[in-house]
């Protein structure tokens, strides 16, 4: 079974003044862990940029953060909706890489983590978050998506990658 891992809006524009106060040093260090595991074992890494904000100005704040690794192997899907699936070509780029199990991680857990996770689920993926993958608004969103979505660790991605 192929293996996605989506990244979701680990850009400047919502991170860069908050790395600290919300962790997202550590949620990179298990995403960048992860996307290197996935991409040794030939499967595939998507980052998702939203770029509704775009507006020709200074739109270098919709970079990623330079804490999360995009390898020029991966692929970059532009969103403009809270669902990376609504109005993308994400559905299309996982079936033309017969992806079965799509692995959620970034920012905002209240957010667009929990609608892109909802989106996966509803067009038929097996989806789960990376457990200490998420970023959150506020740490008490981060621990109910943990609670009430099936959660995924490191140790049990590397074993599929591997079959």
């Amino acid at each position: 079974m192929k293996i996605a891992l989506l990244v979701i809006d680990m850009q400047k524009i919502f991170l860069e003044e908050q790395i600290k106060e919300l962790k997202v040093d550590r949620a990179c260090e298990y995403i960048n862990y992860v996307g290197n595991l996935l991409r040794s074992n030939n499967h595939l890494v998507v980052h998702v940029k939203d770029v509704e904000s775009a507006n020709g100005e200074n739109d270098d704040v919709l970079d990623f953060i330079s804490e999360v690794y995009v390898d020029p192997s991966d692929k970059i899907v532009q969103k403009e909706h809270s669902n990376s699936f609504w109005k993308t070509n994400l559905e299309d780029l996982l079936h033309e890489h017969k992806v079965g199990l799509v692995i959620i991680a970034g920012f905002a857990a209240e957010h667009c983590v929990l609608f892109t996770y909802n989106g996966a689920n509803e067009r038929g993926f097996k989806t789960v978050l990376l457990q200490n993958g998420i970023v959150g608004e506020r740490t008490s969103s981060v621990e109910l998506m943990y609670h009430d979505r099936n959660v995924i660790s490191h140790p049990v991605i590397s074993y599929l990658a591997n079959q």
